[in-house]
Formats: C-alpha cells, structure tokens, sequence
C-alpha cells in the first residue's frame, strides 16, 4: 500500500508539480489550500508525512504544526515545512513549532525530495 503524502499549499500549481512528482515515486498525494483544510485533513486522513507551507490562509503552517505535533494523536507524522521564508530566524520557529524539516522553496526540489525518502522509505543495510 502507497504511503499518503498531505500537501497544504495555497499555489495550485507548486501542488501539482510536487503531485506530479510524488506520485511518480509511488506515493498517494491529498492536497489541502489553507491551513485550517490541511489541518482538518491531516486529522481525518491520518496521512504518513505531511508537507506544509508557513504562509498560508485561514491559519499558518506554524500554527497547524503546533496544533498536529503537540497532540499525541498526530505527533508521530512527520512534518516537513516548504516555505519562501528564507531566514534563520523562521528557521528555528519552524522547528521550534514542531517541523521535522524546514525546506525553503527556492532549493524545493531535491532536497524536498531527499527529505521525503528519507521520512518514508526504509533504511537498508
């Protein structure tokens, strides 16, 4: 069975490209476009790794990672944040937050994708 990935992103088109090459790695995507969705979502779906963006309506990223990681139910999903805020200092908010990983969008690709294998694909010997 295909691990389930939730993306929360208010571009639809950053959503369909990480879609696009998510699924292609075998993976099962959701999409959610604002925080207070990908929150509902990540606790209704219970998804394996949830990619969040920081700047988002309704609610931020910062505020849905608190809510999901300190709550026993939810803590254990890896939270992997994508965001354009590019400073040390939303840095360290991010993780003191909750995420697992902080990715900035301007170096998504790879380093999003080494991120995600390495949340959810078993390590081998």
């Amino acid at each position: 069975m295909a691990k389930k990935i939730l993306i929360v992103e208010d571009y639809a088109n950053i959503v369909d490209v990480m879609t696009m090459r998510l699924n292609a790695m075998g993976y099962d995507v959701i999409a959610a476009y604002d925080g207070q969705q990908g929150l509902n979502l990540a606790r209704t779906k219970n998804p394996d790794l949830i990619i969040l963006d920081v700047l988002l309506p309704k609610m931020n990223g910062y505020k849905v990672s608190r809510l999901l990681k300190f709550d026993a139910k939810y803590k254990h999903i890896p939270i992997i944040m994508l965001t354009s805020r590019e400073t040390k200092r939303h840095e360290r908010l991010g993780f003191e937050t909750g995420a697992d990983d902080y990715v900035y969008k301007s170096d998504q690709s790879g380093k999003l994708l080494r991120a995600v294998r390495k949340y959810l694909e078993p390590v081998t010997t």
